[in-house]
């Protein structure tokens, strides 16, 4: 998520821009050229980005060093892999080179080279060489290594690249050939994704250009077809400004009276979350594992949005998410279509929503969140709601078989991540006192607590504890 991160700043650049000049797109203002020029260059190396982002946020202790490293693998792949350099290596004319080769400077490559990058960092950091090569020893033999890494997944690429790139483009052609449909199947799968954090793969195929889609790409700036472009965004807008906020309303109206304070916090910071930014996982994780038939029917509401707002038809657009921010700037973006209908659409959703999940809590008495029947949830605290991190760390680390039972601790744009080293001291019910929205346990050693968009705080007060 940390390049992602970097998006918004695109949005809020090109989105000024296209408001200054809405039929020009900058050629009849300077200071509207000057916002797209400067947003576009963001939108335009996202690839690099995420070879940065990725390198840091999959290191140890998100050192820039893993970042830098993360560079390297790209320049390395990105230029023996280049159309010329291929065509050489097989004594070939240019113009027969596979085509996916013309796209090897992909986000795709871009996580590949991160990935990369931080798993060289994380394992030769420490390296120690001889005196006579001392100076290279540690994180300045990163990048040596990473390089030599970089040139054995090159080779590999250099055989594998076109049948992987022949795959996704034929699996984009097939989603886009069944157009609201395909848009409505898409949007389904992103969601039954995310509890597993693969939604963004599933999404490098159509927001981006790994499979000649690159619908957030073409949307903002121009590129695309009228009409068609967007089609894989402006779903999301309807279920998350509108539909999961009166979700939320639902389960708040539906939770045990004696819950209802500690539930309208969790509930209002989730809601206003995913309104204003689009940012869902507080409220998704939240009910997800506690009424996973819920989350399903969530899942295909979402996808009906999708086929709606693409048969009306509606184009909106985001570069961060589907949130009231990213859908007011994209009002003038060259393919924006219609998108003040999000608005009637969007209360439809939210009725809808409001409705089927209140219908479908009450009747099947699902355990959302002030519905359970464990005790101990009676005695969670709304110290998150309150901001007062320090004490939403210390419960957590103690939930979590405290600092000794810590082997790795980090956070995403919403989760803490960590690492530990007996899995039985891990104790979830401790955890949930400090009012986050709900725990992971991807394997037996890895912990993943909800926390939400102040995450960061949280997880920078439980590393001060650690190392105190």
């Amino acid at each position: 998520m940390l390049p992602v991160a970097c998006l918004p700043v695109a949005s809020i650049l090109m989105g000024i821009g296209y408001w200054i000049d809405p039929t020009g797109w900058g050629a009849n203002n300077v200071i509207a050229a000057f916002l797209l020029k400067a947003g576009g260059s963001v939108i335009d190396n996202m690839a690099i980005l995420f070879a940065i982002g990725v390198g840091v946020g999959m290191s140890d202790d998100n050192d820039g060093t893993a970042g830098l490293a993360g560079l390297v693998s790209w320049l390395v792949i990105t230029t023996l892999l280049a159309p010329g350099s291929v065509a050489f290596l097989k004594g070939i004319d240019v113009s027969e080179v596979a085509a996916a080769f013309g796209k090897i400077q992909s986000q795709f490559t871009g996580i590949l080279a991160g990935l990369i990058g931080a798993t060289c960092y994380n394992r030769f950091k420490g390296t120690k060489l001889p005196t006579a090569l001392s100076f290279f020893s540690g994180k300045r033999s990163v990048a040596i290594v990473t390089s030599g890494c970089s040139l054995v997944a090159a080779l590999i690429l250099f055989f594998v690249w076109p049948f992987i790139y022949g795959a996704l483009v034929d699996f984009g052609t097939a989603i886009l050939s069944t157009g609201a449909v395909g848009a409505g199947i898409y949007t389904f799968l992103n969601r039954l994704l995310i509890p597993f954090g693969l939604h963004h793969a599933l999404n490098s195929v159509f927001w981006f250009d790994v499979a000649n889609i690159n619908d957030l790409s073409n949307f903002w700036s121009g590129v695309g077809n009228y009409g068609e472009t967007g089609m894989y965004m402006v779903g999301f807008f309807p279920f998350m400004m509108f539909g999961l906020p009166a979700g939320a309303l639902a389960m708040y109206h539906t939770a045990k009276t004696t819950r209802k304070k500690v539930v309208a916090g969790l509930m209002m910071a989730g809601a206003l979350s995913s309104f204003f930014t689009g940012i869902t996982e507080p409220l998704e994780f939240a009910f997800m594992f506690l009424a996973p038939g819920l989350y399903l029917i969530h899942a295909i509401l979402a996808g009906i949005s999708a086929v709606v707002t693409n048969l009306i038809p509606v184009r909106a657009g985001f570069n961060f998410s589907a949130g009231f921010v990213d859908w007011f700037l994209s009002f003038k973006a060259p393919m924006a279509q219609n998108p003040l209908l999000i608005l009637p659409i969007g209360a439809v959703f939210g009725g809808i929503y409001y409705a089927v999940f209140r219908f479908a809590i009450t009747k099947f008495n699902l355990k959302t969140p002030g519905r359970e029947d464990d005790d101990v949830e009676s005695e969670m605290k709304v110290v998150l709601a309150n901001d007062n991190f320090t004490e939403v760390a210390a419960i957590i680390l103690e939930g979590l078989g405290g600092k000794e039972n810590i082997q790795s601790l980090d956070n995403c744009i919403t989760r803490i991540r960590a690492e530990v080293k007996n899995y039985t001291a891990v104790d979830e019910k401790k955890i949930k006192t400090a009012g986050i929205s709900g725990i992971m346990r991807p394997s037996k050693t890895s912990v993943q607590v909800i926390v939400g968009t102040k995450v960061q705080f949280v997880a920078d007060e439980m590393k001060k504890m650690i190392k105190s």
